[in-house]
């Protein structure tokens, strides 16, 4: 079990729910400057969300989720993720993110005129994550 005083409040939240409240004693994810770790007592920051795995270590173990860009809030007792989209591994459809990261992966490959290449590689960067996080 966790040392009580190494925990601190973790929350994940999209626009259509709060997808997670707990106490961990680390988390891990994803800012568009790199990967993150975090403990109890981190100094303060503001930083931006880049799709990836989010690990949150509990009492109990480590729980993955897929978390697709937004904000993250890191204050000494607490940590914030307003992300566009989070998803536990057994919500993702598999073969629709491996459907997915193909027709992205097509886009790029073709540049038809009129693409829009950044949001091909953000589908692309999406749909890897996805298939990352029901490994």
């Amino acid at each position: 079990m966790a040392d009580a005083n190494k925990l601190f409040k973790v929350e994940i939240i999209t626009p259509e729910r709060v997808f997670y409240t707990g106490d961990a004693s680390m988390i891990e994810f994803t800012t568009t400057e790199g990967d993150i770790g975090v403990y109890k007592n981190h100094i303060p920051l503001t930083t931006v969300l880049a799709p990836g795995i989010v690990k949150i270590t509990e009492s109990g173990g480590v729980k993955k989720a897929a978390v697709h860009t937004g904000f993250a809030e890191i204050l000494g007792d607490k940590v914030t993720l307003l992300a566009e989209i989070a998803e536990w591994p057994e919500e993702i459809d598999k073969n629709r993110a491996e459907e997915a990261k193909m027709r992205a992966e097509r886009r790029l490959k073709v540049k038809e005129a009129g693409l829009d290449v950044k949001r091909a590689e953000i589908a692309l960067k999406k749909a890897l994550v996805r298939i990352d996080a029901v490994k």
